[in-house]
């Protein structure tokens, strides 16, 4: 299971690094495929994960502040996702397991300050929007 973890997360990264930022730090998904943001076609204003996609493609090339702007949180997972591939690649090879940390991850106070900060950055995003 941790080295699944560790492919999924390697494979997360690279698809980052293979992406171009969009300038106007969101709208990289449309790179993937993906549609455009919905939320935003509808209120004009961005939706919660705006600019996850940009947030990763600059955090693959280590570009930590144009991350930070494109969508705070995103930066966020995009380092728990590099550490997650670092500590599943190494529980994969040693052998050592991770269900302590599975289970401190599920538990509501792992979740109650992740809230916070998801809807911190959106209102980061929201409020530094301009169309």
């Amino acid at each position: 299971m941790a080295g699944l973890a560790a492919i999924a997360c390697l494979g997360l990264l690279i698809t980052a690094a293979l992406l171009t930022p969009d300038p106007d730090g969101l709208g990289t998904h449309h790179q993937l495929g993906l549609e455009p943001c919905g939320f935003l076609s509808t209120f004009g204003k961005p939706c919660p994960t705006c600019g996850m996609t940009t947030a990763f493609a600059h955090a693959a090339r280590l570009d930590l502040a144009s991350a930070f702007r494109a969508q705070p949180f995103g930066l966020l997972l995009a380092i728990a996702a590099a550490t997650l591939f670092w500590v599943a690649a190494a529980s994969a090879a040693l052998g050592y397991s991770l269900a302590g940390l599975g289970r401190a991850l599920v538990r509501p106070r792992a979740w109650a300050p992740l809230a916070v900060l998801f809807f911190a950055a959106w209102i980061f995003k929201w409020a530094s929007y301009v169309r």
